[in-house]
């Protein structure tokens, strides 16, 4: 099954946001029974990556209020079908012998967290303020946020290996000057980057297991 959709542009207040990279065309969704994601497969295989997952499914779940770090009650979590959904995630890499480099980081607010944890094991995460998502940055700042993305993104794996980052859209597109487009990034896909020197090449991105819900999230 494809799940792709029409590439579009980044538009409106991301825009205005971005920190570049560089101006490459935003790229389309693929997975691991289609050619491009048969490529990238391959190539993960080989090590030398990082790997972004977006949050698992949070369809159906209130929206943040409290926006408050280590209270889980006014966030928006991820749903039963998001549990089930990280928990494919961590098989699927498993299944398709992609070497992962251990502690995956991820970020504080507990939909990330909860998705590292699910898909790889608590005793295999590290939580980092480096990955929270831009409405909890509170002190730190929106722009530290993005900062940080950017300084985690370019950093390399050890050899043979990939490294993961478990985090939330927004400031991933940001840092990432609209090389993904938030269409072609549903809950619970990953972006694949080649760190290189003090930028990064995105390589595409991909959902390794079917997303609940391929859409657009309300929040």
């Amino acid at each position: 099954m494809i799940w792709r959709s029409h590439i579009s542009a980044v538009t409106g207040s991301v825009c205005l946001l971005v920190i570049a990279f560089s101006t490459t065309v935003a790229l389309a969704q693929t997975s691991p029974s289609e050619p491009e994601g048969e490529v990238l497969i391959e190539r993960l295989r080989q090590g030398g990556l990082v790997i972004f997952f977006r949050h698992a499914d949070t369809t159906g779940m209130s929206c943040d209020r409290l926006y408050r770090i280590g209270q889980r009650l006014g966030q928006r979590n991820i749903s039963e079908n998001g549990k089930i959904q990280s928990r494919q995630i961590g098989a699927a890499l498993t299944e398709l012998e992609i070497p992962i480099q251990y502690p995956v980081l991820a970020g504080p607010v507990f939909r990330a967290r909860d998705t590292a944890e699910l898909a790889f094991g608590e005793r295999s995460v590290e939580v980092i303020d480096g990955l929270l998502a831009d409405d909890y940055a509170g002190g730190h700042g929106v722009s530290w946020v993005i900062r940080e993305h950017r300084r985690l993104f370019v950093i390399p794996p050890k050899p043979d290996m990939n490294r993961i980052l478990v985090g939330h859209r927004t400031p991933a597109i940001i840092a990432l000057s609209g090389q993904v487009n938030q269409s072609e990034f549903p809950e619970g896909a990953a972006i694949i980057m080649l760190p290189q020197d003090s930028a990064v090449e995105v390589l595409g991105v991909i959902s390794f297991v079917p997303p609940p819900n391929s859409t657009v999230d309300r929040c």
